[in-house]
């Protein structure tokens, strides 16, 4: 069973009918401006564990939501229901809402001038097979593969297959009506693995808009296990003060505190430790970030934001200093600023890299902490405070020694941003910011 596209994208022109149809009646309505988005999705969702079926779901989702202006006043409303009438009892509700919110100087729709006006084919939308005798398939292929692999794996949380497809579509006041579908697919497996008395959990995933582009279940099943057994036997370690790597597939994090602090409703409110320092060098100067949201196939590419704002490639890092914020239309007049095109988040990000891979970034190291898990959320935006628990590897001479388990790591994250010595070329493709692991100089360890 595989989504027909032809089909997908006659729902959406009918969708597209529909907000156009919402908008028309909010204006009848006198309401001065109004906004209609719908994001809708269809897909499938299977577990497996130990060979046996846990769940096959099947879903269906979206809703549309109207925002409707009188002025600087500002009444929301959504519905299910796509009927006519269901359509026109939502935008008479936002209207009244409308009627009794404090008038707000800085609502509004996002500027006529900004809107996107070409809406560029990303090819984010490939259907493939969502029958449930597939999607069970893949699962308990991989968890399979997986069991039989090495035979300290003695137990499976369980392996997962997803696929949906689905588009969103926004329209405004402003004459600007239009929608792009997409896809996404994953396959995940999470293993147990024993070690006399001790065990150890860990997992992995693979995730693309095109099927073609996921790990094959084999792959997905060696990863899980060669993160798993690797953790076998870990040790507890003294408190100190050592460089630290984090790992590819958790460096990104890093980068979403920058993506927090940078942000319009941080900024406005005063609490970011980055508020103030729009052209000043936050990152080395050998680090660039590039945004590419029409990148093709990309997670987190875009036509337009959730606004209707034109994407565009843009540096928001360059040669370590922060060349724009991220606004939406809202924290723009706040900040007497234009928006930049990021309602709903961002778009792609690429981060530089210096040297070839992992295995060279701890030579460079030499000895010191490599980071591949993050627990707690310790992360203050506010003045930038860092402290979270980790688990990794112990590095001496350019070398993993040993696992290395229930540790605290702190810092600062201007002084991690600042004090990054080098980024690998091992690229994890898997999250809206591309980066390889990174090398930070310093970072305080709370051990035993």
């Amino acid at each position: 069973m595989t989504p027909d596209i032809r089909e997908l994208e006659t729902e959406m022109q009918d969708v597209k009918q529909a907000v156009a149809d919402a908008l028309n009646y909010a204006q009848q309505l006198g309401n001065s401006a109004a906004e209609c988005a719908i994001s809708r999705s269809r897909g499938i969702n299977v577990g497996t564990r130990l060979g046996e079926v846990e769940t096959v779901e099947f879903n269906q989702d979206g809703a549309l939501g109207i925002t409707v202006y009188r002025g600087q006043q500002k009444g929301s409303s959504s519905t299910t229901d796509l009927t006519p009438q269901a359509i026109r009892a939502a935008v008479d509700k936002a209207s009244s809402i409308a009627q009794f919110t404090s008038a707000d100087p800085c609502t509004g729709l996002a500027p006529a001038a900004l809107m996107a006006t070409d809406i560029p084919d990303l090819e984010l939308c490939h259907p493939a097979d969502q029958s449930a005798e597939f999607a069970l398939a893949q699962a308990l292929a991989c968890e399979q593969h997986a069991l039989q692999l090495d035979p300290r794996i003695v137990n499976s949380d369980g392996a997962g297959y997803s696929s949906h497809v689905g588009f969103r579509v926004y329209g405004n006041t402003h004459g600007f009506l239009a929608g792009y579908t997409q896809s996404r697919h994953v396959l995940s497996c999470s293993l147990i693995a024993k070690s006399g008395d001790a065990m150890q959990r860990d997992y992995s995933y693979t995730i693309a808009r095109h099927r073609d582009d996921l790990w094959t279940p084999e792959q997905v099943a060696e990863d899980a296990v060669q993160a798993t057994v690797a953790r076998l036997d870990a040790r507890k370690i003294s408190t100190a003060k050592v460089p630290v790597i984090f790992r590819a597939d958790i460096a990104n994090s890093l980068f979403s505190h920058l993506v927090s602090a940078i942000s319009g409703g941080s900024l406005y409110r005063k609490s970011s430790f980055l508020l103030d320092h729009l052209g000043q060098q936050i990152l080395p100067s050998w680090l660039t970030i590039h945004e590419k949201p029409h990148l093709p196939r990309a997670l987190a590419s875009s036509p337009f934001d959730h606004e209707g704002l034109a994407t565009q490639a843009r540096d928001i890092v360059k040669d370590g200093q922060l060349e724009t914020y991220l606004l939406t239309s809202y924290a723009a007049r706040k900040l007497g600023m234009q928006p930049t095109g990021h309602a709903g988040g961002i778009h792609t990000w690429q981060v530089s890299h210096q040297v070839a891979d992992l295995k060279t970034l701890c030579q460079q190291m030499g000895t010191g902490l490599l980071v591949t898990e993050l627990m707690g959320q310790g992360v203050n935006i506010v003045n930038g405070d860092y402290s979270r628990g980790a688990a990794g590897f112990w590095v001496e001479n350019g070398e993993i020694q040993y696992p290395v388990e229930e540790i605290t790591i702190a810092g600062n994250l201007m002084d991690m941003f600042k004090n990054m010595v080098a980024i690998a070329g091992d690229i994890d493709y898997r999250h809206g910011v591309q980066t390889g692991s990174i090398l930070i100089e310093e970072m305080r360890i709370a051990g035993v």
